[in-house]
């Protein structure tokens, strides 16, 4: 029996995902370790495909993948709360104007090369999709298998050929090197549980004027948000520095842009910020 590749979206799978199946992965917050060697981000055609088969099978070799090393990562000192949706549906979503809002904030333009982290069941990255148009790229990514593979189902249903999508680490996403425009953290970062690795492994995939963009409420990171002054320590203790910052309509949740200003620190000497 043959598994038919699925149409629109390849699937940029590291050499491990590092993601847990099912329930156990939605109450997980993300937390795991670099990998040096992220893929090439493909361009059209035939490359730009997802084959099933091939998913299941590095997710089987991922489970016998051993121990990652102790990290030299700073350890954070913030509770991280679990994985979640904060939305219903997508029209209910839609009411809010938040897509609009952020990518009129991210200067969104068509040619751009845009990752989607934490991509979920694809609200951003559908969106994204005809912002940057047949000649701009989207990567969407997450930690979880099933999820990954629910995305990248609807992403062949909507016929997107400009999207791909990646089965992530929890701390390292897997992007490639010097690709993205755009980065969009969603209302995810509060779910992070190793910040300074995970920015640090983000880091190199930003092209020279990159910039990462994070959306999220602004109250503590056990309740799903992340306070404004965290958020602006950690980054800049990765050498970022904020350009801009906006209230979203909602009145909770926060507009933060990220660019590359200082040389990326050693793991060793990155500081840890204080809730």
């Amino acid at each position: 029996m043959s598994i038919k590749p699925a149409r629109a979206a390849q699937s940029l799978l590291p050499p491990c995902g590092g993601g847990l199946e099912g329930g156990a992965a939605r109450r997980a917050a993300r937390g795991g370790a670099a990998h040096p060697h992220p893929q090439p981000l493909p361009t059209r055609g035939r490359g730009f495909r997802v084959a099933a088969l091939t998913v299941l099978v590095l997710l089987a070799a991922c489970r016998q993948q051993p121990q990652e090393k102790e990290s030299p990562f700073p350890e954070p000192h913030r509770p991280v709360a679990p994985i979640s949706s904060r939305y219903l549906n997508e029209d209910s979503r839609d009411s809010l104007g938040e897509f609009a809002t952020v990518t009129r904030l991210a200067d969104v333009r068509p040619r751009m090369f845009v990752a989607d982290i934490g991509a979920g069941e694809g609200y951003y990255t559908v969106r994204l999709s005809p912002l940057v148009g047949p000649k701009g790229r989207v990567l969407a990514e997450d930690i979880v298998p099933e999820t990954i593979r629910a995305l990248g189902t609807r992403i062949n249903r909507e016929r997107l050929d400009n999207v791909a999508i990646r089965l992530g680490q929890a701390n390292d996403p897997q992007l490639p090197a010097g690709s993205f425009d755009r980065v969009f953290l969603i209302h995810m970062y509060h779910e992070i549980a190793r910040p300074s690795e995970f920015l640090w492994n983000l880091r190199a995939a930003l092209k020279s004027d990159g910039r990462v963009i994070v959306v999220d409420a602004d109250r503590p990171t056990d309740r799903h948000g992340t306070p404004q002054r965290l958020l602006v320590c950690e980054f800049n203790a990765l050498g970022y520095g904020l350009t801009r910052f906006e209230r979203l309509p909602d009145s909770e949740s926060y507009f933060a842009q990220f660019e590359a200003r200082a040389p990326r620190p050693e793991p060793r000497d990155i500081p840890a910020c204080n809730p």
